[in-house]
């Protein structure tokens, strides 16, 4: 059976992008007679708000789409991603970085945010040649610290790997171009890489569908799943939903969250519409 799933972050309301991606899930799971989940990525406790929690579920519900099962948070789970990366750790491809206390800080603090396209500079790998002891004493010093996955060691392991994409067809996962990514912050055990790829495990996803912006990501997520023996899904990257500028849309276009159009006397239909899908269906 297929199950598919949508899952934001309660950072900010739902614009038409969003609701893109979320009717675009819902009907590859109904026309195939499958499960549409929703879960909610709010691991980032500094920026996700209540509010925000609140305002999805009333926002798609307003807009016609209706999920299977309960929500899932990633918030109420954390017990799953620490016996993952317990599992990383024990396989030897997990290690801590001490870079730059600026540096770790700003990635610590975006470590569980969703990568939106390439951009972000690739890390060089300094921390990854540290002794034992060393990371040992540094950590009990209380440096700041994020763990990272050595993608090097990773693939030593697992060798060549490949996922399937029904756009772009078999794709070779290349996660080195990405350099060693965080999957975990010394405050929280986990990032978006890891959170995403346990989640989808543990609920049973067979069809990730998402925007092309994650595309890049998907590689490093391969890479997870061969490490903690998850059986792959498939994928479909779908075009994002961008302005008038041609930019993708974001929270900074804030005037076109779903909030603000519904404020505006906008119609559901009207939404749905402006995220380029057709008028609903009739109950």
């Amino acid at each position: 059976m297929i199950v598919t799933r949508f899952a934001p972050s309660p950072t900010e309301y739902l614009h038409p992008g969003h609701a893109r991606s979320a009717l675009f899930a819902e009907q590859a799971a109904r026309e195939a007679g499958g499960q549409f989940l929703l879960r909610l990525e709010d691991i980032d406790r500094t920026r996700c708000r209540p509010e925000f929690d609140a305002a999805i579920l009333e926002d798609l519900s307003w807009l016609g789409l209706a999920w299977d099962g309960p929500v899932r948070r990633q918030s109420e789970h954390l017990e799953d991603y620490r016996a993952a990366l317990a599992g990383l750790n024990q396989a030897g491809v997990a290690y801590p970085c001490f870079c730059s206390r600026k540096a770790v800080a700003a990635e610590i603090a975006s470590a569980g945010a969703a990568p939106h396209g390439p951009g972000a500079a690739i890390y060089p790998g300094t921390c990854r040649i540290l002794s034992s002891s060393e990371r040992e004493e540094r950590m009990a010093a209380g440096q700041p610290y994020a763990m990272r996955l050595d993608v090097a060691a990773g693939l030593a392991i697992t060798g060549a790997l490949s996922w399937h994409d029904r756009g772009a067809g078999w794709i070779e996962a290349r996660p080195a171009m990405e350099g060693d990514p965080v999957i975990a912050r010394r405050d929280s055990p986990t990032s978006y890489h890891l959170a995403v790829t346990v989640d989808d495990h543990l609920q049973g996803v067979t069809l990730v569908t998402r925007g092309e912006d994650l595309f890049q990501a998907t590689h490093i997520h391969r890479l997870l799943q061969a490490l903690l023996h998850y059986e792959p899904p498939d994928y479909h990257h779908h075009a994002l939903l961008t302005n008038a500028e041609g930019v993708r849309l974001s929270k900074r276009d804030g005037a076109l969250a779903i909030r603000a159009l519904r404020a505006q006397g906008k119609a559901p239909d009207e939404v749905r519409a402006m995220a380029g899908w057709p008028i609903a269906a009739a109950p």
